[in-house]
């Protein structure tokens, strides 16, 4: 890719680092040592955002070093920032995020109390990408949200500056005779592995929910990545 200097002037060749999928599809190994200056943001050459392939060079690395990777939520900025400082691998956004900051439980971000998708983007828009420096920034999305053209949305989350996506809210926690409605009814979690695999096509990571064995093997099928 390229990135347009200022108006008048050629395009400036974005530095990448070298390719990391093998032929079959796998990772290849990192030579040491990880140079994470190979991936920048290409208009201020750091952090956010970064292709789904520098993503899981960062992953890569940090298992290469005998780690665990941490994937954290932040609903705040102030989370956010001390989320990078103690080492998380990323930072996750959720709309959940905002309701435990107001001293409510997780689900209350699955329930009617507002735009899901909006409020992921809010928090991401000003409070989150500002002052995270280099963590990759991931963006819940509530992929069976009838009223979002998904390709459209996605764009939006893309252009946005976050580097990644998580099907949040989930309809895979949801079981018994209501889950059965939603399938019924246009809102199933197809929708959530249909939304993966357009995040796949445009570059974007992707880390999931899942809650069954075959929901997991449909969410590799559509190319999520964790």
């Amino acid at each position: 890719g390229t990135a347009s200097a200022a108006r008048g002037k050629l395009p400036v060749e974005r530095p990448r680092a070298p390719s990391l999928m093998g032929p079959s599809g796998a990772l290849r190994a990192l030579p040491p040592p990880f140079n994470q200056n190979l991936m920048p943001n290409p208009w201020t050459g750091k952090g956010n955002p970064y292709t789904r392939e520098e993503v899981r060079a960062r992953l890569q690395a940090t298992l290469d070093q005998g780690k665990a990777i941490i994937a954290a939520g932040a609903g705040t900025g102030i989370s956010a920032k001390f989320i990078e400082k103690g080492g998380a691998d990323l930072i996750i956004i959720y709309n959940s995020g905002r309701f435990r900051m107001m001293g409510h439980g997780s689900t209350a971000g699955m329930m009617a109390y507002g735009d899901a998708n909006a409020i992921a983007m809010e928090i991401g828009e000003f409070e989150v990408l500002p002052v995270v420096e280099e963590v990759p920034v991931i963006c819940g999305v509530h992929a069976t949200d009838p009223r979002r053209r998904m390709w459209h949305w996605l764009g939006k989350v893309k252009e946005m500056g976050f580097s990644g996506v998580n099907n949040f809210p989930t309809h895979t926690i949801v079981d018994g005779h209501f889950r059965g409605v939603l399938e019924e009814t246009g809102m199933s979690v197809r929708k959530e592995y249909e939304m993966v695999a357009l995040a796949r096509k445009m570059d974007l990571f992707s880390i999931v929910y899942v809650g069954s064995p075959e929901e997991a093997a449909e969410m590799a099928k559509a190319g999520a990545d964790a």
